[in-house]
């Protein structure tokens, strides 16, 4: 069999993907931005010379943060800063209790906080981010499964007691640095750290409490890669779940959908048939674009399974695909690549190729740093393909609009051989109307 077989349905369906993907990336990810040029006095400036150039998306995708600063020599750790600040302008942080707080009473927040393997604490990955312009994301707040073995003997309302305090605590230390809270992850387990996990209202009690707390925040449910396997039907069990709890007045504001495909090589074509395929895509979103909250696409990874030239090259076309596919969709808001590096996953000991990521190949940096096709593809989709520049000119009454993607921009505006440059903020959420005075 051809590796080039899973690439099958997208090809079958490329005139139905490529209509779907060009009508909604128009209609969805771009905007007109009108600009308003006057002179000090109020005058309209006329005749200007108006350069536009986008500078960042207001659509967010990065990836992981995990192995910040974590890797074994200072050259490996600034090539991974080096990568991810270039093609990245979101980073999901990690917010595991049980490595946050190891110890009852020990938190791990500080910048210089013991270290523990793919767990860099919260301010270095804070600091990281405000240096680099990136929004970051929180990861499993009320991930049971990852909660501390020192809760284990604990009764349901004692649990209840330190989950306030924990969310409390990080509430007070991080509410206004990140917009993203992600409240539950992987509701599926079969076993569990703590009792409160088997309650009825753990759902409920969890997105309450966190409204609670992080008030003006953007409360978020996260679910492993079985959504898109679903049937786009109202008794698909993510969506019953979801929109059960917010019934029972969960304060959902995002829904989360993981996209691993963690698949031996030899039954990629059988377990991916049916999500590689812009039809079951585009019904899974559909379907959960009828609760009414925006998408993200929180934990991506498309395996290579060698460093081969062509299993690398399939690995980027299917990204290219997917994140085509997610991005023209009107309720997409970010997508999430999950490990940068090859061989670094958590599975995968410390620079281990012998198991875990090896298996997968799937990052976007070979294990010795070098980027991959698919590490350029999402790059160059986000800072070209999906990018606006042009050059427009006012009228008598100072107006001139453009068509671009939706972010900031340089607008160089130059009138009577002078030149001076602006910034807009140009959002889907905001008024498209931006009056400049020179």
């Amino acid at each position: 069999m051809s590796r080039r077989e899973v690439l099958k349905f997208f090809e079958e369906n490329k005139a139905y993907m490529d209509d779907m993907v060009n009508t909604g990336i128009e209609r969805n990810r771009k905007g007109y931005a009108k600009l308003i040029l006057k002179d000090k006095d109020g005058n309209p400036v006329k005749n200007a010379s108006v350069k536009v150039n986008q500078k960042t998306h207001e659509f967010k995708y990065g990836a992981n943060l995990f192995m910040l600063d974590e890797l074994e020599s200072d050259e490996k750790n600034e090539l991974y800063k080096k990568y991810f600040a270039d093609a990245f302008n979101m980073a999901t942080l990690p917010f595991y209790w049980d490595d946050l707080e190891p110890e009852k009473g020990k938190q791990r927040y500080e910048k210089d906080s013991p270290k523990i393997y793919r767990r860099p604490s919260p301010d270095l990955c804070i600091e990281f981010c405000e240096k680099n312009g990136i929004e970051p994301r929180e990861h499993a707040l009320a991930y049971d499964n990852f909660y501390p073995k020192w809760l284990g003997d604990a009764s349901p309302n004692e649990v209840k007691a330190e989950m306030e305090r924990h969310f409390r605590e990080i509430a007070e230390r991080y509410a206004d640095k990140i917009d993203t809270i992600e409240v539950t992850n992987e509701m599926y387990w079969d076993h569990r750290r703590t009792v409160m996990y088997d309650e009825d209202d753990f759902f409920e009690f969890a997105y309450k409490l966190a409204r609670k707390y992080f008030t003006h925040n953007k409360l978020a449910i996260n679910e492993w890669a079985a959504v898109w396997y679903g049937e786009g039907r109202i008794t698909d069990q993510y969506y019953a779940y979801i929109k059960n709890a917010m019934y029972e007045g969960a304060p959902i504001d995002a829904i989360g959908m993981q996209f691993h495909m963690f698949y031996k090589k030899e039954d990629e074509l059988s377990s991916t048939s049916k999500v590689y395929n812009p039809y079951q895509l585009y019904k899974i979103m559909n379907r959960y674009a009828k609760l009414n909250k925006p998408i993200q696409i929180t934990e991506v990874t498309i395996p290579a399974y060698s460093n081969s030239e062509e299993d690398e090259k399939i690995q980027a076309e299917i990204i290219k695909n997917l994140y085509s596919i997610w991005f023209s969709h009107e309720n997409v808001e970010q997508i999430i690549y999950w490990n940068l590096v090859d061989g670094y996953a958590a599975f995968a000991p410390q620079g281990d190729m012998k198991s875990g990521e090896n298996y997968y190949y799937g990052g976007l940096i070979r294990f010795d740093f070098t980027p991959k096709p698919s590490y350029y593809m999402v790059k160059n989709l986000f800072q070209k393909v999906w990018h606006t520049e042009t050059e427009i000119g006012t009228n008598d009454e100072g107006k001139a609009e453009f068509k671009g993607f939706y972010g900031k921009y340089d607008i160089e505006i130059t009138v009577d051989g002078k030149t001076v440059t602006k910034e807009i903020d140009f959002s889907k959420k905001k008024s498209d109307r931006f009056e400049i005075t020179l």
